[in-house]
């Protein structure tokens, strides 16, 4: 189970912290990661966390602003979000997965998904 926290209204240019509770996987799971999506779109990855390995995959928006961190003592999962702009305003999801992807940021790779959390970037 992936349980998503932290999500709000926050104005342009501020920060936001994103929670991930991590919870009844028998086995390590591959790899962890966000996405968000708005309404009318595709869910698109964000940033993406390998167990394996500790590599981290960002997209082309969050590179510079955004980080991942993987906390596997607590099971938690974060993504500190900075200088956040208006198109960043979106439902976040926090996804895992079994075995690797081609492509670590492409949501339709991820098999286990949590409800969501609301990010609004306003002023």
């Amino acid at each position: 189970e992936l349980a998503e926290s932290g999500g709000g209204l926050v104005q342009p240019g501020g920060s936001l912290t994103l929670s991930c509770v991590v919870s009844g996987f028998t086995e390590d799971y591959y790899g962890i990661g966000w996405f968000r999506q708005v309404p009318g779109e595709e869910r698109e990855g964000v940033a993406y966390y390998s167990n394996s390995d500790g590599s981290t995959y960002y997209s082309y928006f969050a590179k510079g602003r955004f980080t991942i961190s993987v906390d596997n003592a607590e099971n938690m999962v974060y993504l500190q979000m900075n200088s956040l702009k208006p198109e960043d305003t979106g439902v976040y999801y926090c996804a895992a997965d079994d075995v690797p992807d081609t492509d670590p940021l492409d949501a339709r790779g991820m098999d286990y998904w949590g409800k969501g959390t609301l990010v609004t970037v306003s002023s």
